[in-house]
């Protein structure tokens, strides 16, 4: 066993009244990629802000190298030789690549009277020659793809002299192809001896990228790992505190109606959509990036203007706009849940009741005892972990968050629930959970839609399937001829000759 690089030992941490980590010990060898597991809500993002410096623990202690170190806000995390490169990148888009890499803490000269942008430009390119010498430190960072400015973060932090770097989520938006490429510029990082903690629900690139694992569950470190000792079921178990089971489809569509969407069409986005969604269906809508899955949502949902078609929801047409379609008993839980999905600093409780206020409210005033009463109902009902409504929802984990999203349309009484990529950037056990939430608003009558680019969950969700091609749609599948061979059939468009 090499040096330990990073030693964290007893770290505790609480919001008011509920605990959230509870004597966690994490030690990271130099040079190593160590991942850091556990479920939504099991600790991990408290860790991460722990180390970077965004909130303080209460107890415990941290050593960089050996010596002690105190660290209490994200300055002080630099100097510690700790960089974190967030899920959400913290970019200025206008700005160069240089100078975001130099954001905050510019190179001058002149006695302090002008940034040395020659000089950052420079120190820029030698470290990302290293990395992706195709980034040229002159281009605004914004007209980079989403890979290349995590790389830009990346090389932030070398020349930050970081030696431990965090990655939260880091390919929640990268290709496979731009995955390759973070596999070999982690190997460059960590051949300097740089440390690596890699935050990811998805198992496959742990146990691709990561020598050893720390596991957490309910604020709790359940174990350490060598990865090359266990499988992803052991791994999973640990997370979970039980075997994940492998649940089979289950419908209650009904033959009634709900609602039926007829000629929808949006530029060439969306090209003539017609369907029927039935009480108690869960119906798939499957499709490449760029098909039209989204945007025929946002149509239905009354976010974007349809140039042509109509929505009709209990045999009555509605009109256009976000506002009619939540009175007719519709509601949407975006894919960008963080940008269109929730006010971060503002309670659980508010978030859930954001559509549908006037149910909490008298001569405009909001009836605080009655809106925090419902919300500890509907939260209660969604397990929400903590079960804390009066808490900030920013500082819940994803799968907590999209509880919530869910519980505002529960509790504005919605029928028909449109999901657009419900278990994006959740784990394993939180995506159950989301499943098994689906499923039950299912069985109580509601008609569901389900967005989702994985395959395996539109199968296992899904009593029929619509595939999107080039912005129509091209089959609906009935359950039995619903496979992965028969969605990517009608997904893929033919090649012209």
């Amino acid at each position: 066993m090499h040096m330990a690089r990073l030693t964290l030992t007893g770290i505790t941490k609480s919001y008011g009244p509920v605990q959230v980590l509870h004597g966690v010990d994490l030690t990271v060898a130099k040079g190593e990629v160590h991942g850091l597991l556990g479920e939504n809500g099991a600790g991990k993002s408290t860790m991460l802000n722990i180390l970077s410096g965004v909130i303080r623990a209460d107890g415990g202690s941290i050593a960089v190298d050996g010596a002690p170190v105190t660290i209490a806000s994200p300055q002080g995390a630099r100097a510690a030789g700790i960089a974190m490169i967030h899920q959400e990148l913290q970019q200025v888009p206008e700005l160069t690549v240089a100078q975001n890499m130099y954001l905050g803490r510019p190179l001058r000269r002149l006695g302090g009277l002008i940034v040395d942008r020659g000089t950052q430009e420079a120190r820029a390119r030698a470290v990302l020659a290293q990395l992706d010498p195709g980034i040229d430190p002159a281009a605004p960072v914004g007209r980079l793809r989403v890979a290349q400015r995590q790389i830009v973060e990346i090389g932030k932090a070398l020349l930050g002299n970081a030696r431990i770097i965090a990655m939260d989520e880091p390919t929640s938006s990268l290709t496979p192809t731009e995955f390759e490429r973070l596999v070999q510029v982690i190997a460059a990082l960590t051949a300097q001896g740089v440390s690596v903690i890699y935050v990811s629900h998805k198992m496959d690139e742990v146990f691709r990228l990561c020598q050893r694992a720390t596991v957490l569950r309910d604020g709790r470190r359940v174990g350490q790992v060598d990865i090359a000792d266990v499988s992803p079921p052991q791994v999973i178990e640990m997370m979970v505190g039980r075997e994940l089971a492998q649940a089979s489809h289950r419908s209650f569509a009904t033959g009634q109606v709900m609602m039926r969407v007829q000629g929808l069409t949006r530029g060439r986005h969306v090209q003539d959509a017609g369907f029927t969604l039935h009480r108690g269906e869960v119906l798939g809508v499957a499709g490449l990036v760029g098909s039209g899955r989204t945007e025929l949502m946002r149509l239905i949902a009354g976010v974007d203007r349809a140039e042509a078609g109509t929505v009709e929801i209990a045999g009555r047409v509605v009109p256009q706009g976000v506002r009619a379609r939540i009175s007719a008993g519709l509601g949407l839980v975006p894919e960008e849940r963080k940008r269109e999905g929730i006010i971060r600093h503002r309670p659980v409780a508010v978030n859930m009741a954001l559509p549908s206020m006037r149910l909490f409210s008298r001569l405009g005033i909001t009836r605080a005892a009655h809106l925090n009463r419902t919300a500890e109902t509907v939260m209660g009902d969604m397990q929400l972990r903590p079960l804390a409504v009066r808490r900030a929802i920013g500082t819940f984990s994803g799968g907590n968050q999209q509880k919530a999203i869910i519980g505002r349309w529960i509790a504005a009484r919605a029928q028909i629930l449109l999901f657009d990529e419900p278990t994006r950037g959740i784990d394993v056990g939180a995506k159950a959970e989301i499943y098994a939430l689906i499923e039950r608003l299912a069985s109580e009558g509601h008609g569901i839609i389900v967005v989702s680019s994985e395959l395996p969950e539109v199968i296992r969700l899904s009593d029929r399937v619509l595939v999107m091609r080039e912005g129509r749609i091209a089959a609906t599948l009935p359950g039995p001829e619903i496979t992965e061979a028969n969605i990517a059939r009608h997904a893929i468009p033919a090649t012209r000759p």
